[in-house]
Order: structure tokens, then sequence, then C-alpha cells
């Protein structure tokens, strides 16, 4: 979610990101997060909140924007995007292809099967 401060009202905060600010914590549903100093004065501090939830919180200075990111079952995001996959696969014709081939650069995995 893109946000344009890291200041933003209960109703604002809880359309962004589906937690309700509470006197009580940070609250989706039946379950909820203690949260001290996320809430002030009907303004939700996204940074406190981020942290509390485990949401990933970046900031793109030359724009003056921030992207927040989802909360997570465990309270924290994925360390890394590193897939498990075998170094080497064998392509239609019958050649080897080495995944290593293409370290340090991003690639998107599409897969198929029949069944």
């Amino acid at each position: 979610m893109i946000i344009s401060g890291t200041q933003l009202s209960v109703p604002e905060f809880l359309a962004a990101t589906g937690w309700e600010a509470k006197p009580e914590g940070l609250c989706r549903g039946e379950l909820c997060v203690p949260a001290p100093g996320a809430l002030n004065n009907g303004v939700v501090d996204v940074t406190v909140a981020a942290k509390k939830l485990g949401m990933p919180l970046v900031h793109d200075a030359p724009h003056n924007i921030w992207a927040l990111g989802v909360a997570t079952a465990t309270g924290r995001a994925l360390a890394s995007a590193k897939a498990f996959f075998p170094s080497s696969l064998i392509d239609a014709m019958g050649r080897t292809f080495d995944f290593n081939s293409l370290r340090g650069r991003r690639i998107i995995m599409v897969a198929w099967a029949s069944w």
C-alpha cells in the first residue's frame, strides 16, 4: 500500500491495512495486538504500527512516499526471495540449463503441469 506519510487517521489506517486502531491496540476482528504509542488523538503513527504488526515499511525519499506491506502471521516478512529448486534443469530440447547463470539477475519463473 502506498501512503503519503507516516501519520494516518484511524479510518485511513483501517482502509489501508484492515487493522482498526483502538485504545487497547491494533485490532482485526477478534485479534488485538498491543501497540503503545501507535494511536494518539485519533491519528495512527504508521512507523509504530508497522513495527508492532510486522509490516515492512520503506520510504522513497526523492518522491516523499511510503510503501507499507501487509502484516504477516509470524510478524515477520520474508528474509529473502531465494528460490528453492534444483540448480539445473533439462529443457525441452534435452539441453541442461544452469540457473546459476542467472545469479544476480531478477527472474520470474512460470511453471505449468498437465495434471
